[in-house]
């Protein structure tokens, strides 16, 4: 069950997906002045190190947020939203070349360094050892009772805190999908949540491969979105084929995440518009075949 450690993928394509949407999404909600209430249903370490163990046993970095920071590898002038992502990054490291980036914020930095005195951010995380890591992370914040770490299974824990007071929240709904009952209970998660506050933005991300569930989980979400009379939005990023190799001896070789998605319920209404800025100059540079693509769907 806690086999699963993000440090292994920090960085790579589907974050800089994720992280770029999550990003957008904020910076339009924060312009409001009413508090806003954040929710990071599986927040991880919070904190990761490119130039650590981890990541550089998986070296999916060098496939992913490396690529767009390195020397002349992006277009002029770049598109608002991958431009506010990569200074965001870049603000958490020292200044210099692309190999100086040595660390990488998750989401629930990324989301700390946009909060207002007046909004609240909830981080459930039941892995130990990252819920560990996350607590001595956050507390390098100083940041008080603003930002709340609740090591619990962040699909049920989020049920008590909806509708929050305000009746402003985002919902960052991310698992590993490690385990395949995952997909189930994002399903399950939506429709309880549109339930309990409707009017709630819920982020989630999915892997794209070839398995029945991630290929039906679109789909469900955007019949509940549709179901509840609520506007979406979905993005898609794949910088290479799905299809399994073989290698010499006709043994299955997997080519890794080839592509991921994000699914939006209540999206801000100058998401779309942002992304299609931003995602043709990410495709760009992360593609790996001719089947990379990018699409964007409401």
């Amino acid at each position: 069950m806690f086999s699963y450690r993000h440090a292994f993928h920090a960085a790579n394509h589907a974050d800089v997906l994720k992280h770029t949407v999550l990003l957008a999404i904020l910076r339009h909600l924060t312009q409001k002045d009413t508090a806003l209430t954040v929710f990071d249903t599986h927040a991880g370490a919070g904190l990761y190190r490119l130039d650590g163990d981890f990541a550089q046993t998986s070296a999916e970095a060098s496939e992913g947020f490396l690529r767009l920071v390195a020397p002349d590898a992006l277009p002029q002038p770049l598109a608002p939203a991958l431009q506010d992502y990569l200074e965001l990054v870049a603000s958490f490291n020292t200044p210099g070349s692309h190999k100086s980036y040595k660390i990488y914020p998750g989401s629930p930095f990324i989301i700390q360094r946009l909060l207002r005195e007046r909004d609240k951010l909830k981080l459930f995380e039941l892995h130990p050892t990252d819920s560990k890591s996350l607590s001595a992370n956050i507390a390098q914040l100083e940041a008080g009772r603003q930002i709340a770490i609740l090591r619990e299974d962040g699909f049920e824990g989020l049920k008590k805190f909806l509708p929050p007071p305000t009746r402003r929240a985002l919902v960052l709904c991310d698992p590993s999908y490690e385990i395949k009952t995952d997909y189930a209970r994002v399903v399950d998660l939506v429709a309880d949540s549109l339930q309990r506050f409707a009017t709630g933005c819920y982020a989630i991300w999915y892997p794209i491969i070839p398995r029945p569930e991630a290929h039906d989980l679109p789909k469900r979400l955007k019949t509940l979105a549709n179901k509840a009379h609520k506007d979406w939005l979905g993005a898609t990023l794949s910088v290479k084929s799905s299809k399994l190799l073989h290698d010499d001896m006709g043994n299955t070789v997997r080519p890794g995440l080839p592509a991921s998605g994000m699914f939006i319920i209540n999206p801000p209404h100058t998401l779309k518009a942002a992304l299609a800025q931003a995602l043709p100059q990410i495709l760009a540079v992360l593609k790996q075949d001719q089947h990379a693509a990018f699409a964007l769907s409401s």
